[in-house]
């Protein structure tokens, strides 16, 4: 037996079935279909693999996949997916958009966005990569983002820009998708 990284004892085969397993994992979460680990464990199954719900979950955890909003569910997507985008690109923030449905909120210097369950970090990301460049920072809770904003028209102009990213958003979903 070898030792890995973590010192417990994995046997050579073990770690091949792992990475074997991991890299179907990758494969059935590229084509954006998975919703849950027990969707992930019998799509697993199908194809010959014996995982438990906790090896899912650590599989899940060891590959850094996150839930996003897609349309009407949550599906789980790679950091991969995630980091497409590059610097001052609204690309995955009009995604999102698209995906979601968002309030905005304020209280102060403060912008809330609000949206459902676990879809706080997707937006923060998308909104950090984005060319919206006038917030202090972010900081993502499980459905809302703060926005944090130095002065009053800082706050407005990137509110008003949000606002017409969501609304071409929202009008690109309403024509079927096509951008």
């Amino acid at each position: 037996m070898e030792r890995s990284a973590s010192s417990s004892p994995v046997p050579a085969a073990g770690r091949a079935t792992r990475r074997a397993r991991q890299q179907e994992i990758r494969h059935l979460v590229a084509r954006g279909q998975i919703g849950s680990q027990q969707q992930l464990a019998d799509a697993l199954a199908e194809r010959g693999f014996e995982a438990t719900q906790a090896t899912v979950s650590r599989d899940i955890a060891e590959l850094g996949l996150v839930k996003i909003a897609r349309g009407d569910r949550h599906i789980y997507a790679s950091p991969a997916e995630l980091s497409a985008a590059q610097p001052g690109d609204t690309a995955l923030l009009l995604r999102v958009l698209g995906d979601l449905r968002i309030d905005i909120r304020r209280s102060g210097l403060i912008l809330l966005v609000v949206s459902t369950p676990g879809t706080a970090s997707i937006i923060a990301e998308a909104i950090d990569r984005s060319g919206l460049d006038e917030q202090v920072g972010t900081l993502a809770g499980d459905n809302t983002v703060l926005v944090l904003f130095s002065d009053e028209a800082s706050l407005e102009r990137w509110q008003r820009r949000l606002l017409e990213l969501q609304a071409m958003a929202e009008a690109s979903r309403s024509n079927g998708g096509q951008r």
